[in-house]
């Protein structure tokens, strides 16, 4: 390497260190010890500044996320748009550089990162996305969907069970075009990591079936250069390039576990600039330097150009592909789909992961670009895509995917899948089990990602599998991760609505769908799933409000008919989705739930806290908020309180 590559990893160094040193709070040492791989991979990959959202570019993912400030310096300068005054802002409020890279603010982060692990597991969801795109689009000539995949993780990635799940994937499914470097520092927060991380890593690797490179020193750009090519050539393995370094590299805390989250301060900064003899102040990047990079965003744009001729080429070759990569690309649902009778074509009892099954293969068939799967569980939570192959290293442009009992790696795996563009990402697996995907789900969230979640077997109703597989809290806790929607639907209608609100939606789409059968309703309605809640059989002048989501909407039309009988003026509202009633307008919350009315009740299988905020003071909750039993769905229902005459007693009750 030259002197103005060397130049330009150590202007990565200071602008790192003058940055947090500022904030007076951040992670120095990664991102002064990986520098120069991080430039070597930059410079090098298939990018361009001017125009970040290009579809032919590499992709990069920070899996060591708390490392910011190394991707805030090269999104400065390789010309991003990330400004020195950014950097000096850095972990500041309203500021473009986060303590941790946040997609979808700050322009070329291609994924929030952070929590340890995820960053691999998407990286491994964006290479099946390329797989599965470019075995669908690419012909002769025309490789449209051409690129690798690269994330940098350090020694707290690989000790996460997240990164071990998806790394077992990705050497399964023989992901070529997957590159991920790893800085091996060995320090973390706590210290050295022979206690904790005393593993054969290359051995691991190799025997999830991985290509393993190993550098013994991350100053050699050269060697990291040449492990890239060796690693891109390799077309049938993911790669693994294990880089050893020093963490905070030329500093007196080089190598000490207190350079990994504390700012070197004055002194340290100081001494630093002696050891690289960098006579530059405090954010100061030589012009020689920019000047530099400059050049390189020629190079940089020049293949773009060259892309955009081929895709031109291409549109005009394929013209019929070329419209169903516009459709692939379209946030727009098909209007025929909207329009199927097939979705509301429900006549007798049917479980709602039955009717889900059901309205999932409908859209299929107009939406082709659905990618998703089950997590050992697809016969239970009725999440195959009929008729499509699977996606594998033998077929790279199936539709279903067999996840393996990964819960966590599945759903940060679909958060790169959508992260990619062109797929609409689903998993499935029982609601319990929603435990092991939250971290991912939550992360789906902050980038707003509509990532559907199939969640079966949602309640007591789990019967005889006990109180280990049966959901008590899981039904609150997922209406508590901000911006996202848990829908809960009570028949087929309701169903589909459901996956209508979510396929239209900016943000996560948990479905919790039953084991049992459940009637089909006349007066359910799609448009009313839309505003998450709606009046479901009426009356004049309603005494009491019984409200209830999916199967306990059965015990509350069933609750309203005993009191009819009793001469009491009833009105059942049926609530799929909390979320998004209570972003309602007032005026349609109060014609749903009016204010006069404060005898109301609530229904569902689940624990109560999603409730009181609706029924108030003076209402009454009929749910559970205690582990279940082994035991047959129906004994469950009856022991727990779950029966029309409970329902009316809270319901008279609330009246008094």
């Amino acid at each position: 390497m030259n002197t103005l590559d060397t130049m330009a990893v150590k202007s990565i160094r200071f602008l790192a260190a003058d940055a947090i040193d500022k904030a007076k709070s951040g992670h120095p040492g990664l991102p002064i010890g990986s520098a120069p791989m991080a430039y070597t991979l930059w410079k090098q990959m298939k990018h361009n500044p001017a125009n970040p959202s290009w579809q032919g570019r590499d992709r990069f993912i920070l899996s060591a996320g708390h490392a910011s400030m190394l991707e805030y310096a090269l999104l400065h300068l390789f010309g991003y748009g990330v400004t020195i005054d950014d950097i000096k802002n850095f972990r500041q409020w309203g500021s473009l550089t986060p303590g941790h890279p946040e997609y979808g603010h700050t322009v070329g982060v291609e994924a929030t990162s952070g929590p340890l692990g995820q960053g691999i597991a998407m990286a491994v969801g964006m290479a099946m996305a390329e797989a599965r795109m470019a075995a669908h689009f690419n012909r002769e000539g025309y490789p449209v969907v051409d690129n690798y995949t690269y994330a940098l993780c350090g020694d707290g990635c690989l000790q996460e069970g997240v990164a071990a799940e998806a790394v077992s994937f990705a050497g399964t499914q023989k992901l070529g075009k997957l590159i991920l470097f790893y800085d091996r520092n060995c320090i973390t927060i706590e210290g050295r990591i022979e206690s904790t991380f005393d593993e054969d890593v290359n051995g691991r690797f190799a025997a999830c079936g991985w290509h393993v490179q190993e550098l013994p020193c991350g100053e050699d750009m050269d060697a990291v250069a040449k492990a890239i090519d060796v690693a891109k050539a390799e077309k049938d393995k993911p790669s693994i390039i294990i880089v050893n370094t020093e963490i905070a590299y030329g500093t007196p805390k080089q190598g000490k576990a207190n350079a990994h989250g504390e700012p070197l301060g004055e002194e340290n900064i100081k001494a630093m600039r002696e050891f690289y003899q960098w006579d530059y102040a405090p954010f100061e990047v030589p012009a020689e330097v920019y000047a530099h990079f400059d050049e390189l965003k020629k190079g940089y744009e020049a293949e773009e150009a060259k892309y955009n001729q081929m895709f031109e080429g291409y549109k005009a070759a394929y013209p019929e592909l070329y419209a169903e990569w516009q459709q692939w690309h379209s946030a727009e649902l098909p209007q025929a789909l909207l329009k199927d009778e097939r979705l509301t074509a429900a006549d007798k009892p049917a479980a709602t992961r039955a009717t889900s099954g059901n309205v999932l293969n409908v859209i299929a068939e107009y939406m082709p670009n659905l990618f998703g799967g089950s997590a050992d569980l697809a016969p239970s939570n009725k999440s195959e895509l009929k008729g499509k192959a699977y996606f594998s290293a033998e077929e790279r442009d199936g539709a279903n995917v067999h996840f393996g009992i990964r819960e966590f790696a599945m759903a940060a795996i679909c958060n790169g899948i959508m992260l990619y563009g062109g797929l609409r990402a689903y998993c499935a697996t029982f609601m319990v089990f929603s435990d092991y995907l939250k971290p991912a789900m939550r992360m789906a969230a902050l980038m707003k990602l509509p990532v559907i979640y199939i969640l079966t077997h949602d309640s007591i109703g789990v019967g005889e599998d006990g109180p280990t597989h049966q959901p008590i809290e899981h039904l609150a806790s997922l209406r508590a991760i901000p911006d996202t929607n848990l829908f809960r639907p009570a028949d087929m209608k309701e169903t589909a609505g459901c996956y209508m609100a979510a396929l239209q939606g900016n943000r996560p789409a948990a479905m919790a769908l039953t084991r049992q059968n459940l009637p089909q309703y006349a007066e359910t309605s799609v448009e009313g799933v839309l505003k998450g809640g709606y009046v479901l059989k009426d009356c004049a002048d309603p005494e009491v409000i019984i409200m209830a989501s999916g199967s306990e909407v059965e015990l509350a039309v069933k609750a309203a008919e005993m009191l009819d009988e009793k001469g009491k003026a009833v009105r059942v509202v049926s609530m799929p989705c909390t979320n998004i009633f209570d972003e309602q307008s007032a005026e349609y919350k109060e014609s749903v739930l009016p204010s006069a009315v404060r005898a109301r009740v609530a229904v569902e299988a689940g624990c109560s806290m999603s409730w009181y905020k609706y029924v108030g003071l003076d209402g009454e909750v009929v749910c559970i908020d205690h582990f279940g039993a082994s035991a047959p769905a129906g004994i469950l229902f009856k022991e727990f309180g779950f029966t029309v005459e409970n329902v009316v007693a809270a319901a008279e009750r609330a009246m008094k």
